[in-house]
């Protein structure tokens, strides 16, 4: 296929919200779908609570002699994936919603809040699997380490090592602008990691791709957790200028 060809596919009619975002001009130069974030806040919570009911019952079999280790083992993988699957709603609707850096702590509760409940869903049954007095050493070592191993894996999918901000955004979006002749409109693949300023670029305009998607900065983020300014695009519209 020529790249003349490539279908060209615009996400930016997406609906937005830029009400409470507590910065005019941020929010006036962004596109913040706040109503599918809280939309996916809402299963990301749901998706932790049946973590923790899980972890709940997990603590009855725990209470019964002899106990079920094979169910017992269902149940922490059964919270493992509960949890899992709440922390990647979660960062998702991040996406979707940034939060400021005005506030430190928000801004870290927000983004870390996945390790945060995968503590909650974990920590609690690791302790009481330690302290069952129903289990040999070898047996409290065996579960104790699947837990733990469940943990550390929940933890490390929950936790966010470069988070959204709406400042993020913002700059940004003003680089775009400052390259694109106060265009903020983007372009990027599904399976890329970075935004581009043309739809020509040969990374993106090649005969793998069959669409390229059209959209801003923070859509490209929210959609596809891209970072990344395309630094060859940069370099062209540089020298364009």
């Amino acid at each position: 296929m020529s790249p003349s060809q490539k279908k060209i596919v615009p996400v930016h009619k997406l609906n937005t919200d830029h009400s409470n975002l507590g910065d005019p001009e941020i929010s006036s130069s962004l596109s913040i779908n706040k109503s599918k974030a809280k939309k996916l806040r809402l299963f990301a919570f749901l998706s932790w609570f049946l973590a923790i009911g899980v972890e709940v019952a997990a603590y009855f079999v725990l209470q019964k002699t002899p106990i079920n280790f094979v169910l017992l083992t269902v149940l922490i993988v059964i919270i493992l994936i509960f949890a899992i699957l709440g922390s990647y709603l979660w960062k998702k609707a991040n996406r979707l919603d940034p939060a400021s850096k005005k506030n430190k702590f928000k801004f870290f509760i927000q983004n870390q809040l996945g390790v945060i409940m995968s503590l909650i869903a974990f920590a609690p049954l690791i302790i009481l699997i330690f302290m069952n007095k129903d289990m040999s050493k070898k047996q409290k070592g065996v579960f104790g380490s699947i837990a733990v191993i469940a943990l550390l894996i929940a933890g490390v999918s929950g936790a966010d090592f470069n988070p959204p901000s709406l400042e993020k955004y913002k700059e940004q979006t003003e680089q775009v602008k400052s390259l694109n002749g106060g265009n903020d409109y983007v372009y990027w693949t599904k399976s890329g990691k970075s935004y581009h300023l043309f739809s020509t670029c040969s990374y993106i305009n090649s005969d793998r791709t069959t669409e390229i998607f059209e959209g801003t900065v923070a859509q490209s983020r929210a959609l596809k957790n891209i970072t990344d300014l395309c630094d060859r695009c940069e370099k062209n519209s540089q020298k364009e200028h």
